[in-house]
């Protein structure tokens, strides 16, 4: 089984992390096209693009041009101690073991616009390029046909390597997108997270986003190998929903958000 997740806008260079055996992302030579014409975009430009503001259009066109091979463990960090935000709050990897580490190397991945597909252990450096960013490249007019079949690819081969046929869809549809599930070797199961709210069940995005990472931590803690063992998934008040789940969309309810 592999779990992907979608990657976060927020980023965290600063707080320690420990020792690990990096490694390499697959797509650097893809990663280099992409920043080589991001380089040739100003400030402005990557703010009207990213519709953001222009001191993070700043921040943003410097990354770009800091940016350079090779990585090391000087000058990146692992993808899943690099990115913060929901999904990362849920997954705390800052908690996890070396052993919970290996174990997700083999299982979890993350999607990106700029890297394509990452491992956690890959090495990343800083930067921000969101999947629908409408990013006219040499190879499309978004990044969606920069990488094409690309991802879908990859995890072809990495689902063969592990011997399985089952991809856990943790992404938000944006970045799920860039993955083509008609050329996919494998079945998607998607779980989606409701809260009880105002009489009724509810996707709310923030407590959606946490569950997808507290999801991905709990196959990682209790090395789940086969999707159907995530029906027991019972963190922060969560639970399976026979009732309303259909097919391999999977439902996991919960009855009273936390204080």
């Amino acid at each position: 089984m592999l779990i992907v997740i979608s990657p976060a806008k927020t980023l965290d260079y600063e707080s320690e992390i420990p020792r690990l055996e990096t490694t390499q992302p697959d797509f650097l030579k893809e990663s280099a096209a992409l920043i080589k014409e991001l380089k040739a975009l100003g400030p402005q430009d990557i703010s009207s693009l990213m519709k953001i503001s222009d001191k993070l259009g700043v921040l943003n066109y410097d990354r770009f041009h800091s940016w350079k091979r090779p990585f090391t463990d000087n000058n990146a960090r692992p993808a899943l101690l690099a990115f913060k935000g929901d999904v990362y709050t849920g997954l705390a990897a800052e908690t996890m073991h070396k052993r919970d580490f290996a174990f997700a190397q083999k299982h979890l991945r993350m999607l990106s616009g700029l890297y394509g597909l990452l491992r956690p252990l890959d090495l990343m450096q800083p930067y921000r390029l969101e999947m629908g960013t409408r990013f006219a490249n040499a190879r499309g007019k978004n990044l969606y046909e920069f990488w094409d079949g690309k991802i879908t690819a990859a995890l072809n081969d990495q689902l063969q390597a592990l011997k399985s046929k089952e991809l856990v869809n943790l992404a938000s549809n944006e970045y799920f997108k860039s993955v083509q599930p008609k050329n996919l070797e494998a079945e998607i199961i998607t779980p989606h997270f409701k809260d009880w709210k105002n009489g009724q069940y509810k996707m709310i995005s923030f407590f959606a986003k946490k569950a997808r990472g507290m999801m991905s931590r709990w196959a990682i803690d209790n090395r789940v190998k086969q999707a159907e063992q995530l029906k027991a998934f019972d963190v922060a008040g969560y639970y399976y929903s026979a009732e309303h789940s259909k097919g391999n969309d999977w439902v996991f309810l919960r009855d009273e958000q936390p204080a």
